[in-house]
């Protein structure tokens, strides 16, 4: 992963080559004083970064989170059984269309119901925008552009 002095990186350390992390997060020197910390003992996945930080002496806390097209960190999520308070946001790709988030995908799915429910578990909800924006931009003209990158706050 790139390095620049100014942007401090966060990402899980594997225990094995298989377990490499697909998920990483920059931090900016300037919110130093927040004491950002990785918080493996809470939530351990090659996935999901977990992240806490304090402000005021009161600990929050920020995911991003990678959804393979297996869903493993969502399945991951949903069979954790976990009391996560205070979490500000859940972000990232989460690989999965669907006509909530995505106006010109016709289709609902599951998954997505899945994600909704595990949002709502941390008291988090979708950041709907009010003009729709693809996330995702294909290489090539023969594939559709895409909304797979969503914030929950």
């Amino acid at each position: 992963m790139p390095h620049h002095p100014n942007w401090l990186s966060f990402a899980r350390a594997p225990s094995n080559q298989s377990d490499s992390p697909r998920v990483l997060a920059y931090i900016n020197i300037r919110f130093l004083s927040l004491c950002f910390s990785l918080q493996k003992d809470i939530i351990n996945h090659r996935d999901i970064l977990f992240i806490s930080f304090f402000n005021n002496n009161v600990c929050f806390f920020i995911m991003n989170v990678y959804s393979d097209s297996f869903h493993l960190a969502l399945k991951y999520l949903k069979d954790t059984e976990v009391s996560i308070y205070n979490l500000l946001i859940m972000t990232g790709n989460f690989n999965i269309r669907d006509s909530l988030w995505d106006p010109s995908f016709p289709h609902h799915s599951s998954i997505s119901d899945n994600l909704i429910i595990i949002a709502d578990s941390f008291n988090l909800e979708l950041l709907l925008l009010t003009n729709s924006i693809f996330t995702r931009y294909s290489d090539t003209e023969s594939e559709l552009n895409l909304v797979i990158d969503l914030i929950f706050f």
